[in-house]
């Protein structure tokens, strides 16, 4: 899975938002210019304000971009394929997120694709402490959303042993031959996290799709 999976002090903050190979670093934020999507993306992605409301700072985008992120996100980057697109997102502090989109051939093809991707999700936190002995990880699953062909939620929670705390979302929905991850991170644990409005996201996401 690349660099992005040995996960040290400040795994979540920065696997989530894929910026970065190096624990620890935060996101880059983008001039509100660059936030729109263009008006031809197929399909379309999450704006910043369609994102879990941050309390002292708006969001910002980064441009929709061909190919896979780099470095790989954590829990589901080594099944992405190379036509995946991906959009990051940043605020001003420690939060940040992604989407990234797949449009298979066949709607059988994405639905078996989306079931891979929930696999690795489900056994993430497992393989995370299996590579790194000084992580805690813990995982739980939010359930399914009723949109479009479905969507499902999981918390990841990382603990480093010299002190780190991060809380990881994530997201897998479908609709049709298109699947779409949404990632969103912030130091912090399960209390921190901001479940409902992700899963507010996470429908938005979705009903995006072609």
């Amino acid at each position: 899975m690349g660099e992005i999976m040995q996960i040290r002090a400040r795994g979540i903050r920065t696997t989530v938002a894929a910026l970065a190979a190096v624990a620890g670093v935060a996101a880059v934020a983008v001039p509100a210019a660059a936030a729109t999507t263009p008006a031809s993306a197929t399909p379309r992605f999450l704006e910043p304000a369609e994102l879990p409301p941050h309390p002292t700072s708006p969001w910002y985008a980064g441009p929709v971009t061909a190919g896979q992120p780099d470095p790989l996100p954590v829990c589901v980057g080594e099944a992405l394929p190379s036509i995946a697109t991906h959009r990051s997102y940043g605020t001003e502090f420690d939060t940040n997120a992604q989407q990234i989109t797949v449009v298979e051939r066949t709607a059988q093809r994405a639905k078996d694709f989306a079931a891979l991707l929930r696999k690795d999700i489900a056994g993430c936190a497992k393989k995370l402490m299996e590579q790194d002995p000084d992580l805690t990880a813990t995982q739980k699953s939010y359930g399914r959303l009723n949109v479009e062909e479905g969507a499902h939620v999981y918390g990841l929670h990382t603990a480093s042993a010299w002190g780190s705390s991060d809380i990881g979302l994530f997201s897998v929905g479908r609709d049709g031959r298109t699947v779409t991850v949404v990632l969103w991170g912030q130091m912090g644990n399960f209390q921190h996290a901001q479940v409902g409005d992700f899963k507010a996201t996470t429908v938005m996401a979705v009903n995006k799709l072609y």
